[in-house]
């Protein structure tokens, strides 16, 4: 088989590549293309300054997520960062755990690509605790990082053990960088796809047309992910990702998992910076519409 027949097989089973003019008509529930998304918010705190800031700055933050995960909070700052996303409007998104980066095993000092997974069925069964805790607390977000738990949440939420409504947002850390692994995921259950951060806008589309959920995408990409800074790129993104999350990371910033009360002040500067950046894009965003 040479290339042109694999592409031509692919696009028998609907993975053909869309055109350089392919523009999304998918859409929020409330109609829009995009919304943002601040993550790293690693608790009550981090989340009221990021809100706080948000208003400042007029703002409209839609879903933070954290990524210490659910282990690593207490059940009164659990209640309190679901109180702040209910009198905001926001969707509280919490990370499963353990992972495979915190783990005793030798592989994810080495290589960036299996940070996130559950090393064994101990660790499986220790993120399906953490999924069942938060959502037993009101949790109705969770961001997962690995494709086995992955499933079994889908499952579990067919089977009606957890409940219909439950996101299930996969992590940058769950490698997405076609259109075939979208497609996967979303099968296995995901509803919200975070793809890889250095994808090309033709390849995004693709991702687009064999996906109906939420596509999340980092707009400033974490050094440890590839640092990448793509703001003028958003115009595009919007036009061939829609529904998609404008993801606001940091380059130059440190890596704060797990996080605490040591790394307060770190975690509350570097929440304020990233609404910083999301003003940039929009501002960007509004002056593309103006032409």
């Amino acid at each position: 088989m040479n290339l042109r027949e694999a592409r031509a097989l692919l696009g028998d089973r609907g993975l053909a590549t869309p055109g350089p003019e392919f523009s999304s008509t998918g859409r929020f529930g409330d109609g829009t293309q995009y919304k943002i998304e601040i993550p790293s918010c690693e608790g009550p705190a981090v989340m009221r300054t990021v809100l706080d800031e948000a208003g400042a700055r007029g703002v409209t933050v839609h879903r933070v997520s954290q990524g210490s995960g659910v282990m690593m909070l207490t059940d009164s700052e659990i209640d309190e960062m679901l109180t702040l996303g209910v009198d905001h409007g926001v969707e509280v998104c919490l990370f499963l755990g353990p992972r495979g980066a915190w783990d005793i095993g030798g592989q994810a000092k080495v290589s960036a690509a299996v940070g996130g997974v559950a090393r064994g069925n101990d660790m499986v069964a220790a993120s399906l605790c953490d999924a069942y805790r938060a959502v037993e607390l009101g949790v109705r977000s969770l961001l997962v990082g690995d494709l086995g738990v992955l499933e079994l949440l889908g499952l579990l939420k067919k089977e009606g053990e957890l409940p219909a409504d439950l996101v299930l947002k996969t992590s940058v850390l769950m490698p997405l960088p076609n259109a075939s692994t979208a497609a996967l995921y979303e099968r296995l259950g995901a509803t919200s796809l975070n793809v890889s951060t250095d994808l090309p806008i033709g390849v995004l589309a693709e991702i687009r047309a064999m996906t109906t959920v939420p596509i999340d995408m980092y707009i400033e990409v974490p050094d440890d992910q590839g640092g990448h800074v793509r703001f003028y790129d958003v115009p595009d993104v919007v036009r061939v990702a829609a529904p998609v999350y404008l993801k606001m990371g940091l380059r130059n910033a440190p890596n704060i998992y797990p996080a605490g009360a040591h790394l307060a002040a770190t975690a509350e500067a570097l929440g304020r910076e990233r609404v910083r950046r999301a003003e940039l894009v929009l501002r960007l965003l509004a002056e593309q519409e103006e032409e």
